[in-house]
């Protein structure tokens, strides 16, 4: 049964039997983050350590590491044990965000500067680079008899968030099939998620063979998560999304909507599309617009929401494989659902 009450909060998650919401596993890694982060910024060279301080203490959902608690929990694993894998899950993805910036030459990340902005090129390279070495530190933390596996897993993970960030790199000057755009934002987005499931299944010594149905799960709803951000960015409601929208096609980043368009799009179109991405100076009103014309001319937004079904529903089909009782799956099950029609 669930229980989001802060009673199941502190009774420190005695009860492997409980299954825990992602609002009471979310507050405990906020908790807990926010300690270790104290102590990461309290070590010398402080211009090393309070840039990491900063990087981790300016917000976020924190999805990943409460997916490592979620999967555990699932199984009837140990929480608390589990923490070292969730809060090494979390400093590498902040480690990948700081970078991010750096390539992105970003200003601001969730409405507070950068680390790049706030530190500086040379500390926010270095820093991240320490991130990147204090996940390990905090994997190795954990003891497992298969510690050897999780970190197998973590290292394969790691690396291949590095290699789609590459290709993405390696996209923005070229033309790119929706298939390659596909298998880079599995790399890049959805590997991930899938590590912090896979983990938490291993966490909780879940059979092989739900291991590896929670990682295709995890795969499958990372893409479909990513397309729901595409998705977003030309067609969220900026008074709920938060922010403006429009910023990848003012940008001119590869994304499913972009791509799609220009493999359905006839040769007026084309040549629009090709115009609005060559033209240097521009009006950006203007332009959302002709692209947003041109994308609603095409349907590209129910295509898009098509592909997201697609890749959900390919992941609800891992899920319904994995031998655990439907009571434990519901959680998770629900807050994927949810994140993949969210309107921020």
């Amino acid at each position: 049964m669930s229980n989001t009450t802060e009673e199941s909060f502190s009774d420190n998650f005695s009860s492997n039997s409980m299954v825990y919401s992602f609002d009471v596993l979310q507050n405990y890694v906020i908790q807990q983050l926010k300690k270790e982060s104290t102590t990461i910024g309290s070590k010398r060279p402080s211009t090393l350590y309070k840039p990491i301080e900063y990087a981790l203490s300016v917000g976020g959902k924190h999805i990943r590491p409460v997916f490592v608690l979620m999967a555990c929990n699932m199984f009837r694993g140990n929480i608390k044990q589990s923490f070292p894998t969730a809060i090494a899950i979390e400093i590498f993805h902040n480690f990948t965000l700081v970078h991010d910036d750096m390539m992105d030459l970003a200003d601001i990340r969730r409405n507070k500067p950068t680390v790049v902005k706030k530190f500086g090129e040379n500390i926010a390279l270095l820093s991240g680079d320490s991130i990147s070495i204090l996940s390990y530190e905090y994997l190795l933390k954990q003891k497992m008899n298969n510690s050897s596996d999780i970190l197998q897993l973590f290292t394969k993970s790691a690396l291949r968030v590095c290699e789609g960030q590459q290709y993405d790199l390696d996209y923005e000057e070229k033309e790119v099939s929706l298939q390659q755009y596909l298998d880079m934002i599995r790399l890049k987005t959805a590997e991930l998620i899938a590590c912090s499931l896979s983990l938490g299944a291993i966490l909780a010594n879940a059979p092989t063979e739900d291991v590896n149905h929670m990682y295709n799960f995890g795969i499958n709803f990372g893409q479909a998560f990513q397309l729901q951000d595409d998705l977003m960015d030309v067609y969220a409601d900026q008074n709920i999304f938060g922010k403006k929208t429009g910023k990848d096609i003012v940008s001119n980043k590869k994304t499913f909507l972009l791509i799609k368009a220009m493999e359905l799009a006839n040769s007026e179109q084309k040549k629009e599309l090709a115009y609005w991405i060559k033209i240097k100076d521009f009006e950006e009103t203007e332009k959302i617009k002709a692209v947003k014309q041109i994308y609603n001319d095409l349907n590209i937004k129910e295509i898009t929401r098509k592909s997201i079904k697609k890749y959900y529903h390919k992941a609800i089909i891992e899920m319904d494989a994995i031998n655990v009782s439907p009571d434990r799956k519901k959680e998770l099950i629900l807050l994927t659902g949810k994140m993949i029609k969210r309107k921020k």
